[in-house]
């Protein structure tokens, strides 16, 4: 049976997850269709990422760019819904919690007699339980709309039974994310980027922010840098600077705060991969960088007060800083997940984060539609 599937990107993040399904869509010879809504819109936070990862160019480029969460979603329902009524597909599939996939999930699910196709979410199940965190609204919502919840690791189950999700619509296929840092981990390791940047081998920090929580808030922002910079003292920090976090810094007149470090404009992918798989440590506010450091062994570091990805602690190298954030907890934090070490890469890597998830999604689907034929 050959399916049609429309697949939906939205923002950088989303990336690394629908390329290995867009792979395992096209071996198995089913009809895709990639939609990218433009919800990132900077050519250095998003067409790097479609040349790292191999990305076929997109059918359908919404090109919905910036604004608030409510103008945004707004934007992609409006250009989503006439391409789910000229392709109708059998599948949506969207991934991980921005705005573009709650979007694209509620456009489906209000579609006449079903005629926008089922919605399946890949990353269902993940919470943090901060309702304070925009993207824990677009994942219960999600998950809610949606047909097949496809998880990622185990303990996103008791989160959906919890909710009266019928177990019958969930399936645990791994990590879809892992499936590309896997594949393209051996070719970003051949990049050096440590040694062209002249770091010291496992000896150096990797720090990326750019949560509103964290970048909108002068105060919290001052802390986080001034820790980064007390940091700078022992080896060097790396922060390739996103450029939400950028215009804060300009606008809080922090500059002298980036001075200690070494800032870098926003990498591709299979440079930051290549930067993060040779760190002695990783300071992050990034959901996808907990499980990244997970796979390769790298100690983390997470700034904020609650993770969507606890498996990450429980069985992998992340650990949280202490909420509220303080520079001298923070360094603590950073030193002792410093004097943890290194371990080998797949090491301490949760079930399912093999590189064979994003097969098992196109495997769950099709199971679905034979099982409904």
């Amino acid at each position: 049976m050959v399916m049609k599937v429309l697949v939906v990107a939205g923002a950088r993040p989303n990336f690394m997850k629908v390329a290995p399904i867009l792979r395992a869509l096209e071996r198995a010879g089913h009809r895709r269709v990639f939609v990218h809504t433009g919800q990132h819109y900077d050519a250095s936070m998003s067409d790097a990422f479609f040349r790292d990862l191999g990305l076929p160019l997109p059918d359908r480029h919404l090109g919905v760019g910036s604004g608030s969460h409510a103008r945004q979603t707004a934007r992609v329902m409006e250009a989503f819904e006439p391409v789910l009524e000229e392709e109708r597909p059998e599948w949506i599939v969207v991934v991980g919690d921005v705005n573009s996939t709650l979007a694209c999930a509620l456009v489906a699910s209000k579609m006449p007699n079903g005629s926008g196709g089922r919605i399946a979410h890949v990353e269902a199940g993940l919470r943090s339980d901060d309702w304070g965190m925009p993207e824990e609204v677009n994942r219960v919502l999600t998950d809610r709309l949606s047909d097949l919840l496809l998880t990622p690791s185990r303990d996103a189950h008791p989160n959906l039974a919890r909710e009266g999700i019928d177990p019958e619509r969930v399936v645990f296929v791994g990590n879809v994310m892992i499936d590309s840092l896997l594949r393209m981990l051996p070719h970003a390791q051949e990049l050096n980027v440590p040694q062209r940047l002249g770091l010291p081998e496992a000896r150096y920090a990797v720090a990326t922010l750019h949560r509103p929580s964290n970048v909108d808030d002068a105060v919290q922002l001052r802390v986080i840098l001034s820790a980064f910079g007390e940091l700078s003292r022992d080896f060097p920090v790396v922060l390739p600077l996103h450029p939400r976090t950028r215009e804060r810094v300009r606008a809080f007149g922090l500059e002298p705060l980036l001075e200690p470090l070494r800032v870098l404009e926003p990498l591709g992918y299979t440079e930051m991969l290549g930067l993060q798989a040779q760190a002695a440590v990783v300071l992050t506010d990034s959901g996808g960088l907990q499980e990244e450091s997970t796979v390769l062994g790298v100690p983390c570091v997470t700034l904020r007060e609650s993770t969507e990805r606890p498996v990450t602690v429980s069985e992998g190298t992340n650990r949280m800083a202490p909420w509220p954030l303080a520079s001298d907890t923070l360094i603590a934090t950073a030193r002792a997940a410093l004097s943890q070490g290194r371990t080998p890469v797949g090491a301490r890597a949760p079930e399912g984060w093999d590189g064979h998830a994003g097969e098992r999604v196109v495997e769950a689907l099709a199971a679905r539609s034979r099982h409904t034929a």
